[in-house]
C-alpha cells in the first residue's frame, strides 16, 4: 500500500514538528524527508524519510549525528549501520479508510467515549499518566491541528488517551494511545468514532498493533527506527 504508507508518513512528520516546534525546535521538510538540526524531544526523532531510496549520508547531514540521534526509516530501506547506528525498533504503518470498516473487518465496539482535553491542567494529568509529562506542553493545546483525548475513569482518574493530528494532507493521524489496563481494542475504536469517519494512519508495533487490528486498521508496511548509542 505505497500510498498509504507514504500518506502515514508524511503525517506521522507533520505531528513531529508540531512537537518540535513546541519545544522550540522548529524543523525542515522537503521531497526526502523531514529534519530537525538539534536534538529532538526525548522518544521523537531527528528525521523521518517521506520517500523511498533517501540517501544515507545526505540525510545525516541534516541532523546533529552525533550520540543519541534518531531516525525514522519510513520504508526501512536505510542502511546506517555504518554510521554508528543500530535499530531500535521495527514497527508496522497502519490505515484505516474513512467511513465504517470494510465488511471483511467487523467494527470493534467502542469502549467508553474519549474526552477532549483543553486546560493545561488537564494535559498535566494526561501526559502523567502516559509517561511522558515533559515531552507535552500547553502550546499542543492551542493548536487546531491537535486534538488530545483522555479517557476518565469513575474517580475521575485518566485512564487512556490518544492524540489525532490533522496535518494537511488527506488522513488524520492517531499517535500516543495508550489504556492503563485491560484490552485496548475498545479504545482504538473510541478514538475512530471521535475522529468522526476520517481516514486514520499510524503506526504500532509488537503487542500494541493487535488491538488497532481488530479495530479496522490494516498494516500499510513496515518501519524502522535508528538510532546511535
Amino acid at each position: 500500500m505505497p500510498g498509504e504508507r507514504e500518506a502515514a508518513a508524511r503525517n506521522n512528520a507533520e505531528w513531529c514538528e508540531i512537537v518540535c516546534a513546541s519545544h522550540g525546535l522548529p524543523g525542515r521538510t522537503d521531497a526526502d524527508a523531514w529534519s530537525v538540526p538539534h536534538r529532538s524531544p526525548r522518544w521523537y526523532p531527528d528525521a523521518v524519510t517521506l520517500r523511498p531510496g533517501v540517501a544515507a549520508e545526505a540525510l545525516l547531514r541534516r541532523i546533529d549525528a552525533g550520540p543519541g540521534a534518531s531516525v525514522k526509516d519510513s520504508f526501512a530501506d536505510l542502511d546506517l549501520r555504518p554510521y554508528g547506528f543500530r535499530v531500535l525498533f521495527a514497527a508496522e504503518w497502519i490505515h484505516r479508510p474513512a467511513g465504517p470498516p470494510p465488511a471483511d473487518r467487523p467494527a470493534a465496539v467502542p469502549g467508553p467515549s474519549l474526552t477532549p482535553v483543553t486546560a493545561p491542567d488537564g494535559l498535566a494529568a494526561w501526559a502523567a499518566a502516559h509517561g511522558g509529562a515533559e515531552l507535552f506542553r500547553p502550546a499542543l493545546l492551542a493548536d487546531p491541528r491537535v486534538t488530545v483525548l483522555a479517557r476518565y475513569a469513575d474517580d475521575g482518574a485518566v485512564a487512556g488517551g490518544a492524540v489525532l493530528n490533522r496535518g494537511g494532507g488527506p488522513v488524520t493521524g492517531v499517535s500516543n494511545v495508550f489504556a492503563t489496563g485491560g484490552d485496548a481494542t475498545g479504545l482504538w475504536a473510541a478514538v475512530c468514532a471521535a475522529a468522526g469517519g476520517a481516514a486514520l494512519v499510524g503506526y504500532e508495533s509488537g503487542d500494541d498493533l493487535v488491538p488497532a487490528l481488530r479495530a479496522g486498521f490494516a498494516a500499510a508496511g513496515p518501519l524502522r527506527v535508528w538510532v546511535r548509542d
